[in-house]
C-alpha cells in the first residue's frame, strides 16, 4: 500500500503532462488552407480561385448549383510562383491568370522572383487554361491583363507599354507606344477604345487609345496626377480622380495636413471634363488609404460611388454623375473594405467589422447596400471572419472566403435572400490540420500610456503552471488589423499560426492592435507624431506588454516579443527601449533606421523643421537605442525583399558586431517579406518559436 501511495503523485504528475503536452508541430499548423484571387464570371454563376496549398498555388473553379471544387492547373512545385489577376473571359468559358512576381511587394512587383534558388529566375507570364482544367499554357512575358470584351484579345502591360496577345496564337505585339509608364488599362464597354493612364513623373494624365490610326486623345491634361479612371456603363463618360501634381512648397514635416483630392468627369468625346466632387478640406477628408483607396465606381443609374474617411470612419458615398450632393451609403462606427460593385452595377457588396456583438469590430462580415441608398444589410453574422466578397452573375448570391477561430480560410457561397451560407472546399484542409486543438483567442482591451483604448487577442491554452512565461505578437503595415479568427490576409494567417503554435507551448500570447492600425476610426488610424515623426505607436506597444506582465498567470520575468515588417521595427524599438521588460525578443525583417528616409533639400529651400525632423526621425528609430539593448534578439530576413530593404537588417547587425554585442540569425537566402515558398515559412516559424522557448522556457 505504501509503494502505491508514493508513486500516486508521479502518476498524477504524468497525467498533467499528457494533459498539457504539445499536440501539433509547426509544419501541421503551418499547412493551413489559404485561397486568394476570388472571382466570379460574367456569364453564368461560375467562380474561381487561387488556393495555396502547403506552397503548391493552383487555380480552382466551382460552379451553380452545385459548387464542387475543381482543380483545373497542375502546378506541383514549391517553387514561390504566386498567381495573381485571375479573371474569367467575357462568355466564361476560360480563365486568364499571371504566374510569377511579387505582388505583395512596395516595388518591382513584376520583376522574376526566384525564392526556390532554381537555375534560372523564373519570368513573370501571362497565362490561359480552360475550365475543364489540364491545359493551362503560358501565352507570353507580361502583366496586369485584361481581355477585350469581344474575346479576342488580351491587352497587358510590359515594360511599363501596353501590349496584346492572341489567347489562341499567343503572339504578342505592343499596341502603341507612349511617354511615360502606363496603368489602370481598361476596355470600352463595346470593345472599340482602350482607358488608361500615364505615370509621367510629376504629373500623370489619362489617355484613350481607339486605334493605330489615330492619335491618342488626352483627357483634360493638366500639371495634375489623375488617377483611377473608370468608364461609364455606356462608354460615353469616364470618371478620375484628380491629384496635386509636383511636390510643392517645402511646409514643416512633422505638423499633420489634408492630403486633397477631387473627382472629375469627362465626356469621351469632346475631351472636356469638370470637377465633380472635391473631398472636404479636413484631415478627415483627406486621400483614403485603406483596402481599394479610392474604390472609384461608375454604377447603375448614372452613380459614382467612392469612399470617403470624411465623419471619422471609410464608408461608401453615392452620387449623379452630373450634378447633386453625395449620399451616404453606410454609417456607423465601423469600416468597409474589398468593395465590388454587383453585376448589374445596382448594389455594392463589402467587408465590414461590425454586427450585434461587441466583440465584431475585430472581426470581419459580409455587408450590401444598393447605390441609390437605403438600409445596409449584413449577409453574414456570428463569430466567423468574412471578407473578399464578390457577386455571382444573377445578382442572386454572393461568393467570399470565409474562416473561423479555429478553421482556416476558405471559399464560401452566401444567398441574397435567405441568407444562407455553404462552405466549399473543407476537403482542401490536410488532414493532419490541427483544429481541435486550436485555442479560440478572447478579446481584451486595455488604456495605452497615454490614454488611448487599445484592442488585443489574448491566446491561452488551458491549464498549466500557475504562472507561464508570455510572448506579445506586434503585427506589421501597419495599416492592419488581427482579428478573432484566420486572417483573410496570407501573412497573418501565417503569423495567427505561430501565435497558436505558441499558445500551444504553454505561452500565454498577446496579440496588440497597436494605433496606425485599422478598424477603429480615423483618429487611430492617421495618429499624429507616429512612426518617423515621435514612434507614439510604441506607447500601446509597451502598455501591452505591461498588461501582458501584470496578468496573474504571467511570470513577468519572462516575457518576450515579436514581430515583422512594421512589427519588426517595434519589436527592435521595445528591445532597445525596454530590455527590462521585454526580456527577448524576434525581429523579422524589421525597419530599424527611418532618418534616410528624409529626402535631403534640393536648392536653397528646405522645410523649416528640416533638423528637427531628422533629429526626431533619428530618436524615432531602433537604431538610437543599441547602448540600452540588452536583450538577446534573433534576426530574420529574406534577402529578395521588396518591402523592406535588407539592408536595415544588415547595417543593424553590423553595429551590433562593432559593438561586440551577442545576436542570432536567420538569412533565407532569393526569398522575399512573405515567405513564399512553403519550407521557408515553416523554416522561419519554427526558429521563432525555438529562440522565444530557449529563452523563456515555457
Amino acid at each position: 500500500m505504501k509503494k502505491i501511495l508514493i508513486c500516486l503523485p508521479f502518476l498524477f504528475l504524468g497525467l498533467i503532462f499528457r494533459i498539457y503536452a504539445q499536440s501539433f508541430t509547426m509544419e501541421q499548423v503551418s499547412s493551413f488552407s489559404f485561397p486568394s484571387e476570388l472571382v466570379t464570371s460574367k456569364q453564368g454563376n461560375k467562380m474561381a480561385w487561387a488556393m495555396n496549398e502547403k506552397g503548391l498555388r493552383n487555380v480552382y473553379v466551382a460552379e451553380a448549383p452545385d459548387f464542387n471544387p475543381k482543380k483545373v492547373t497542375t502546378f506541383d512545385k514549391d517553387d514561390g510562383q504566386e498567381i495573381s489577376s485571375l479573371q474569367f473571359s467575357p462568355e466564361g468559358n476560360w480563365l486568364l491568370f499571371v504566374r510569377g512576381g511579387e505582388h505583395g511587394s512596395n516595388w518591382d512587383p513584376n520583376a522574376g522572383f526566384n525564392p526556390a534558388n532554381n537555375s534560372n529566375i523564373p519570368k513573370v507570364e501571362i497565362w490561359t487554361v480552360s475550365l475543364e482544367g489540364g491545359n493551362a499554357k503560358a501565352l507570353t512575358e507580361g502583366d496586369y491583363p485584361t481581355i477585350s470584351p469581344d474575346n479576342k484579345t488580351i491587352t497587358f502591360l510590359k515594360g511599363g507599354q501596353v501590349w496584346t496577345v492572341d489567347y489562341q496564337e499567343g503572339k504578342a505585339s505592343q499596341l502603341f507606344e507612349a511617354k511615360g509608364n502606363m496603368n489602370a488599362i481598361a476596355w470600352s464597354p463595346d470593345g472599340k477604345k482602350l482607358l488608361f493612364a500615364a505615370n509621367r513623373g510629376t504629373h500623370s494624365l489619362i489617355g484613350i487609345f481607339s486605334g493605330k490610326a489615330n492619335p491618342i486623345q488626352w483627357i483634360a491634361p493638366s500639371f495634375s496626377r489623375d488617377v483611377s479612371p473608370r468608364w461609364s456603363p455606356d462608354g460615353r463618360k469616364i470618371a478620375f480622380v484628380r491629384l496635386p501634381g509636383g511636390k510643392g512648397e517645402a511646409l514643416p514635416l512633422l505638423e499633420p495636413r489634408h492630403s486633397p483630392w477631387e473627382i472629375w468627369v469627362a465626356d469621351v468625346v469632346t475631351g472636356i471634363a469638370f470637377k465633380r466632387w472635391k473631398a472636404p478640406e479636413t484631415l478627415r477628408g483627406s486621400v483614403p488609404t485603406t483596402n481599394g483607396g479610392f474604390n472609384l465606381n461608375w454604377a447603375a443609374d448614372d452613380k459614382i460611388v467612392y469612399l470617403s474617411y470624411e465623419d471619422g470612419w471609410p464608408h461608401l458615398y453615392a452620387m449623379n454623375a452630373d450634378s447633386g450632393p453625395s449620399m451616404q451609403l453606410t454609417k456607423g462606427n465601423f469600416m468597409v473594405e474589398h468593395i465590388s460593385l454587383s453585376q448589374d452595377k445596382k448594389f455594392l457588396v463589402f467587408s465590414a467589422n461590425t454586427g450585434p456583438d461587441k466583440a465584431d469590430i475585430d472581426r470581419r462580415h459580409i455587408g450590401m447596400v444598393a447605390v441609390n441608398g437605403g438600409e445596409m444589410t449584413l449577409l453574414t453574422q456570428g463569430e466567423g471572419i468574412e471578407a473578399i466578397p464578390t457577386v455571382f452573375a444573377d445578382n442572386k448570391a454572393v461568393a467570399y472566403f470565409s474562416a473561423t477561430a479555429k478553421r482556416s480560410l476558405l471559399p464560401s457561397v452566401v444567398e441574397i435572400k435567405s441568407k444562407k451560407s455553404r462552405l466549399l472546399a473543407e476537403n482542401l484542409i490536410p488532414n493532419d490540420f490541427p483544429a481541435k486543438s486550436l485555442v479560440v483567442p478572447k478579446q481584451v482591451t486595455f488604456k495605452s500610456l497615454d490614454g488611448l483604448t487599445v484592442h488585443g487577442q489574448l491566446f491561452e491554452k488551458e491549464g498549466g503552471p500557475t504562472k507561464k512565461a508570455a510572448v506579445l505578437f506586434v503585427h506589421g503595415g501597419p495599416q492592419r488589423q488581427m482579428l478573432l479568427g484566420w486572417s483573410y490576409m496570407d501573412y497573418y494567417s501565417n503569423t495567427y499560426a505561430v501565435n497558436q503554435y505558441l499558445a500551444e507551448l504553454g505561452f500565454v500570447v498577446l496579440s496588440v492592435n497597436f494605433r496606425l492600425g485599422i478598424g477603429y476610426g480615423y483618429e487611430f488610424h492617421k495618429a499624429p507624431r507616429t512612426y518617423w515623426q515621435g514612434a507614439e505607436e510604441y506607447l500601446d506597444v509597451k502598455a501591452a506588454g505591461e498588461y501582458l506582465a501584470d496578468l496573474p498567470q504571467v511570470d513577468k520575468n519572462r516575457v518576450g516579443i515579436y514581430g515583422g515588417s512594421y512589427g519588426g521595427y517595434l519589436t527592435a524599438l521595445a528591445l532597445g527601449k525596454d530590455s527590462g521588460l521585454f526580456k527577448v525578443g524576434v525581429d523579422i525583417h524589421g525597419v530599424h533606421n527611418l532618418s534616410g528616409r528624409l529626402e535631403m533639400p534640393e536648392g536653397y529651400e528646405k522645410a523649416p523643421d528640416y533638423d528637427e525632423a531628422v533629429k526626431t526621425a533619428w530618436f524615432s528609430s531602433p537604431i538610437a537605442y543599441i547602448e540600452t539593448w540588452t536583450s538577446p534578439v534573433l534576426f530574420i530576413h529574406g534577402d529578395d525583399d521588396r518591402n523592406v530593404q535588407v539592408s536595415q537588417t544588415t547595417d543593424l547587425v553590423r553595429r551590433f558586431e562593432e559593438r561586440k554585442k551577442p545576436y542570432e540569425y536567420l538569412i533565407i537566402p532569393g526569398d522575399s517579406h512573405h515567405w513564399m515558398v512553403f519550407s521557408n515559412m515553416v523554416k522561419v516559424n519554427s526558429a521563432t518559436a525555438d529562440f522565444l522557448k530557449k529563452h523563456l522556457n515555457p
